[in-house]
């Protein structure tokens, strides 16, 4: 397992490597950025978005937290960090498309499903729980396919739902609403599963997951 060390040793690495071999584009960077896409993904250490699409420095603004969520607009006192980081993305960055992507064995949305965590103090799951309550209408609709009884395909189910609680909160956002009905903004639902590598990409016409073709 790496430990900090390793991580070190990695820097090593990369200043020797990385950043020695692409000195021009960090010159770049360091006079700002411009990325085009904005990723929310999981906090998931196997799901990480600039692996997944092989992306460099500079082109993915990306937030990363429990189960990939979005919390509807609210304007009440806060700390809302995605809500804020979401702000900048399309108000100062002017990213051009928006991706959710969910991932399979996702623990956030397994504890949502089987509200293991529910009576849990802040600090003992507690926190997790009021965060991943966001999905509790799209646990209805899986349980009232699924029943109680938590399978891999309920999982997979909830996983699935997950990105479209979080498309839907999206669209509360005036900004988001208003850039995606003038086309200056695409709204993208992904998931990841980690078993076979595959990514699918959701149709919203009929929402259904299909996966993403291999060739251009």
């Amino acid at each position: 397992m790496t430990d900090f060390a390793d991580m070190l040793a990695g820097y090593r690495r990369f200043r020797n490597t990385g950043w020695t071999e692409q000195r021009e584009r960090w010159d770049e960077l360091n006079e700002g950025q411009s990325p085009r896409v904005m990723v929310i993904a999981c906090s998931d250490s196997r799901v990480d978005p600039a692996q997944i699409f092989d992306t460099s420095p500079g082109e993915i603004f990306v937030v990363r937290n429990v189960a990939a969520l979005v919390p509807p607009f609210e304007t009440n006192p806060g700390r809302h960090g995605v809500s804020a980081a979401l702000e900048f993305a399309v108000q100062v960055l002017k990213v051009g498309e928006i991706v959710v992507m969910g991932h399979g064995k996702c623990g956030g949305c397994k504890a949502a499903l089987s509200h293991s965590l529910k009576d849990a103090p802040p600090g003992e799951g507690g926190f997790i729980h009021n965060w991943i309550e966001l999905l509790d209408e799209a646990r209805e609709k899986v349980v009232h396919r699924f029943g109680e009884d938590h399978s891999r395909d309920a999982e997979r189910a909830m996983e699935q739902e997950g990105v479209k609680v979080s498309l839907a909160n999206l669209r509360t956002f005036p900004c988001v609403r208003v850039k995606e009905r003038e086309g200056e903004l695409k709204l993208v639902g992904a998931f990841f599963a980690i078993a076979d590598g595959q990514l699918h990409l959701l149709d919203e016409a009929n929402g259904e997951f299909h996966p993403a073709p291999l060739d251009a």
